[in-house]
This record gives structure tokens, sequence and C-alpha cells, in this order.
């Protein structure tokens, strides 16, 4: 027993036992009203049977709160026998003493209504089934057979307060099934739901021949719960009900980045890749390439250690392990190792509430890192865009509160109701990539735009996206003479330029030859003159030398005249002899 208090209150609140099943304690916030009894109610096949029963085990199994359950239907071996299914040994409980299982049979052929009518012989027959074993819990299924011989109104009406009543004196947390009445009433008498403590109403539709159970809070006293219609799913596990997501925006939020597996996507998206946590839509027409992104993604996904889980709405696991080889992804790898899982299913298999349901419980047990969808636009067969988009909020409002991050596929058609899912999707995610196709010269190629990318820097280009047997790739924008080219349109001007550059090199290099040639030419005659103005040079030195050994003689002469002229004799005298 689980007795929740509310911390930001001066007030005890209403003390509550947990009941184990998925998502109920979350709707109850804590569970049914301790030592209370809470009405079942609805119509035959919409779980209340079961739903009672997995209260009772999970009692004696989680919470160690043995529990009595009373049939006035089903006989104990038949109703082992309908939950062993579930996973759940009913004569193991027995045995150990933490349930006890009472059929009492009423046959309304076999009563006659004669004197007093009291429940004083159920009274007594409860009260020691519940001190047997020390029961903290009891279920009472179904009341209308309880009643089924009395037709005296006013009897019937004081005996079920008697018993409500008589439930609270034990202080066991009970619940009492019943069946849906006619019109607006919640039972066959009409009285149940106002002496209950907490009304459950379960509901089994079929809108468009897909079923879906549904389950609403009608009433609880003392106590805020939710107020609206919650999908429920029964399988191998039991019952598990999907809460409504908060409406708070007030989600905790990372600013890890990953990876998407695309090192040119990277660069387009900042070089970084997707926010952990967040949301990305990839959208396009058929055959460009929107699978083989979310492979990559999830490729790289696993190779980081971390979990992946893909829900194919299109292919088998097998047709897209095969079909993903030829780019060079093995995902086959990664599902041994344990790290991914596929879980493929048809649209129209569960209503939209179901594959919520199914998603939740799935993510909840498996604990990824990352979901991949695809394609979202497949749940347009089974609901309508406002309730796929409804949908598509509480699931990514879930993914955010738990930290995962999910990328969403869409097929984009040209017809209004996929322009409208696609615009209906893309305002919900944090990133959007649109791919498509790029009709030019006789060729289909792809065409990659980054549509929005919420709080980070991203790449306004479109990049050619290329799918070949080596992977993945954007190229560079290429500009022609007539806008952005791709395929063989690329490849041609780039020939184009290619040739005219390599005409232009070839062009400046004869040039560069030419000039090398002139400059050797001149480079010689400047050679040639340097020697010639050095010639010249030296015999114009010769003749200054000539010159100037002949003004010095004339000058000597011209001295030595003076001399003998003046009487002065010049001449020296003779070596040799007196």
């Amino acid at each position: 027993m689980s007795i929740i208090q509310n911390s930001k209150s001066a007030y005890p609140t209403l003390p509550k036992t947990l009941t184990g099943i998925t998502g109920l304690d979350e709707i109850t916030e804590g569970g049914l009203p301790t030592g209370r009894p809470t009405l079942i109610c609805g119509e035959a096949g919409c779980g209340k049977t079961l739903l009672s029963i997995e209260f009772i085990v999970r009692g004696a199994t989680e919470f160690n709160e043995p529990g009595v359950f009373v049939a006035f239907e089903e006989k104990s071996d038949e109703l082992a026998m309908n939950v062993a299914s579930l996973g759940f040994d009913l004569k193991k409980l027995q045995d150990e003493k933490l349930l006890r299982i009472d059929h009492v049979h009423i046959d309304r052929s076999e009563i006659e209504e004669t004197g007093e009518y009291d429940l004083e012989g159920l009274f007594i027959r409860l009260g020691y089934a519940i001190d047997s074993i020390g029961a903290k819990r009891i279920v009472l299924d179904t009341l209308e057979n309880l009643f089924s011989g009395l037709d005296n109104q006013s009897v019937l009406r004081m005996e079920i307060r008697r018993l409500f009543g008589w439930l609270k004196s034990k202080g066991v947390t009970a619940i009492i099934t019943g069946e849906k009445g006619d019109g607006n009433s919640l039972t066959r008498q009409g009285l149940e739901e106002y002496v209950s403590d907490c009304v459950i109403l379960l509901d089994h539709r079929v809108i468009n021949q897909i079923s879906t159970r549904r389950l609403r809070i009608i009433k609880y006293r003392g106590t805020v719960h939710g107020t609206n219609e919650y999908p429920f799913l029964i399988d191998e596990d039991g019952i598990s009900v999907l809460p409504v997501t908060s409406l708070k925006l007030a989600k905790q939020v990372s600013t890890e980045r990953l990876s998407t597996g695309i090192p040119a996507l990277d660069e387009m998206l900042g070089g970084k890749g997707f926010y952990r946590g967040g949301s990305t839509l990839v959208s396009g027409t058929a055959g460009t390439g929107k699978t083989s992104i979310s492979a990559y993604f999830a490729n790289e996904t696993c190779n980081r250690g971390e979990r992946c889980v893909y829900f194919a709405m299109e292919e088998s696991p097998k047709q897209i392990m095969r079909n993903m080889r030829s780019i060079g992804v093995e995902l086959q790898k990664h599902v041994d190792a344990g790290l991914l899982l596929f879980n493929a299913t048809r649209p129209n298999m569960y209503g939209l509430e179901m594959h919520l349901v199914a998603i939740h419980k799935l993510i909840k047990k498996f604990k990824p890192s990352v979901v991949i969808m695809d394609p979202i636009t497949n749940f347009i067969n089974v609901g309508s865009v406002s309730e796929v988009k409804n949908m598509l909020v509480r699931l990514i409002d879930f993914l955010q509160d738990e930290h995962i991050t999910v990328m969403f596929t869409a097929l984009s058609l040209n017809t209004i109701v996929n322009e409208q899912t696609d615009e209906g999707v893309s305002s919900l995610v944090d990133s959007w990539l649109l791919v498509r196709d790029i009709e030019f010269n006789g060729e289909r190629n792809r065409g990659l735009y980054v549509m929005k990318a919420r709080g980070m820097k991203h790449s306004n280009q479109v990049r050619e996206f290329v799918i070949s047997d080596e992977g993945l790739n954007l190229i560079d924008v290429y500009l022609g003479p007539d806008g952005v080219l791709t395929g063989s349109a690329r490849k041609q001007q780039m020939l184009l330029e290619q040739t005219g550059q390599a005409i232009h090199d070839h062009s400046i290099s004869r040039k560069d030859r030419e000039i090398a040639r002139k400059r050797k030419v001149l480079e010689a005659t400047i050679l040639s003159l340097n020697s010639e103005y050095e010639s010249v040079e030296e015999e114009l030195n010769k003749v200054y030398l000539e010159e100037e050994l002949k003004k010095q003689i004339l000058e000597k002469n011209r001295e030595e005249i003076t001399r003998i002229r003046r009487g002065e004799s010049g001449r020296s005298k003779p070596t040799g002899g007196k």
C-alpha cells in the first residue's frame, strides 16, 4: 500500500493503493483509494475482469498485499486458465496464501424471492476469506449476478449500500465490477456509481473496422485525477494504459549533438548533426532515399553502442536489412548484438491510440536512445490528419520526457491530404529535411534541403543527394549557366569547364614558353653587349694609358731641354775610365 502525500500542501491527501498496472497509477496519481470501494464498469469484453485480477495479482506479487477474488461467474479453474497466458500463476499464489479465489454460484432459476433479503451470509463468507489470508485487497466480479434474483428495487438499493459500507468497515481496498446499464446509466442498477468512491469506465469500440479499448475515470472522491479518455492495451503482459502527455511545455533539453552518419549532412547542420532528444522529419516522394537516411542514422546510433528501435510500417525487417546492404550498411550485426530492434506492423493492425500504447510499452521495455518511425504517413489509413497529428504530439512529448531522439519519415504526394500531413507534422518537429526529385536533361536526380533546424546553424543551399553502392553522399552545389546542375548535366558542364581550363592552361603554357625564349635571346644579346662593352672599355683604357705615358715622356723631355738651355749639364757622368 502506498500513501501519497502532497508536499506542497499543508493538508494530507487521500491515502492510495498502487495498482501495479502500467499507466493506471499515473492517471489516478497514486492508485485506487485505500480502504474504499472502486467500481469498474463497462460492456462485455472491455476488460473488467482482467483489470480486477491484475490488481489482485500485482498487489500480491509486487506489494506483498494478499487479495481475495470473489467470482460470481467463472470458476477458479476457468479463471486461472484464462489469465495463464498473461503469465499469472493463480495456483501458485493460492499455495503461498497470497490469493484466495472464492466462486459464489448463483442461478436465477434456483432462487425464489420470499421473505426478507439480506447479505449477511455473504458478509460472513467474505469476512472469513479476508481473515484467512490477511487480505488487503478484494474484488467482487460481477455485482449483477449477486442481485439477479432480487426484483424489489428498494431492498436492492439498501443492500448495495450495506455491501459498500461493510467493505469500508473491513478496511480493504475493493474493486466491484459491473455491467454497463441502458442509456446513460453506468450500471444495471444505476446506484453503484453513486455509492462508490471511485468509478472507472471501460469502453471497447470499433471505428472503421479497427478495435480500440479506452478507460475513463468518471469520478474520484477526495483527489485530483486524469479526466480524459485513455487508450489501453491488453497483451501478454496484462493491461497497459497510456496516460495523456502533460500539456505543460517544461521539457528538459540537451545541447549534445548526434551525428546523422552522413558527414556531408552533418556539415549542412553546422557540422555536428541533430540535438539529442530532438525530433526530425525526413519527407519526400517515393524513392528519394528516406529509408536510407533513417538506416544510416540507426547504424550510426548502434555504432556508438546505443540502442535504437526501428518501427517499420511498409517493409519487413529482412527487406530493410537486405536493401541497406546495397549501400554498404549492415544492420544485422546490430540486431544480433541487441542494439537494434525492429518492430514491423501494418498501421491497419490497430487504431491510432493502440499504436501509441504499443509504442510506449516497447520503448519502456527496450529503453532505446533513438527511435525511427518509417513512414508516419501510413497512419492516414487509420485516422484523419488531425487525429494523426494529435497522436504524434503525444508521442513526441513522451519521447522528449524520456530524452529519446526520434526520426520520422513521411511520404509526400501531390495531394491535399499529404500536403496537410506534411505541414502538420513538420510544425511539431525540431528539424525538417526535404528530399525531392530534380528532373533535368532527361534524368531523375535527388536534391536535399534543410527546411528548418531549430537552435542550430544550418545550410540554406540545395545539395544533390547521391545514393550509390559506396553509400550516401551530398554533392556540393554546382552552378552552371542555367542554374543548379545535377547528374550527367553537372558532369557534362564540369567536363566542358575542365576542357576550357585545359585549353586555357595550354595557351598560357605556350605563351610562357615564348616569353622564356625571348628572355633567353635578350639575355644572350645583353651578354654580347656586355662583352663588347668590356672590349671597348679595355681599348679605351689602353689608349688612355698610352696617352698618359706619352705625356709623361714629353714633359720629361721638355724639362731636359730647359736645363740644357740654362747651361746646366744634364748629362750624367760617364761610368768607367778616368
